[in-house]
């Protein structure tokens, strides 16, 4: 099961989170523990060069990419190679929708699309879309329309 996504500034404060099974009282010792690990690894690593952690049985991927740090939390069947393909398919679709490696400003003027992205891609835990031109499909916003 994927437990967590979630994506930070280059600062440490967090930008979106998605937690799938984490009971309530285990996510703020996550978010901290996340955030901790990316502020002592992630300085001077290049763009989607990707890191992995373990911590209490489950496998950690992370990365940075422009401004912001991507964090992906998965057990069981969720493993390195399986979070890795995760946090590809996560960055693609960030720089699609950004047009390039985001800033934090590029990923606040994005966040509604940067979200819809993220409920395609992961669902109740699972990575539901890997598929590029699907995602793009499924999150179209279209204009309001006049009734």
């Amino acid at each position: 099961m994927l437990l967590a996504v979630l994506i930070a500034n280059s600062e440490g404060n967090i930008l979106v989170e998605r937690f799938n099974g984490v009971p309530a009282e285990e996510r703020l010792h996550w978010r901290s523990f996340l955030v901790k690990l990316g502020v002592d690894n992630l300085r001077g690593v290049k763009n989607e060069e990707l890191l992995v952690a373990n911590h209490k049985s489950v496998y950690i991927v992370y990365t940075v990419l422009g401004d912001v740090s991507i964090f992906v939390v998965g057990k069981d069947e969720y493993d390195e190679l399986a979070l890795s393909e995760a946090i590809f398919v996560i960055t693609s679709a960030l720089k699609d929708v950004c047009g390039k490696p985001p800033t934090e400003r590029l990923f606040l003027d994005k966040y509604g699309k940067i979200c819809l992205c993220l409920d395609e891609i992961v669902w109740k835990g699972l990575l539901e879309n890997t598929d590029k031109d699907r995602i793009k499909r499924l999150i179209r916003l279209k204009p309001p329309t006049d009734f």
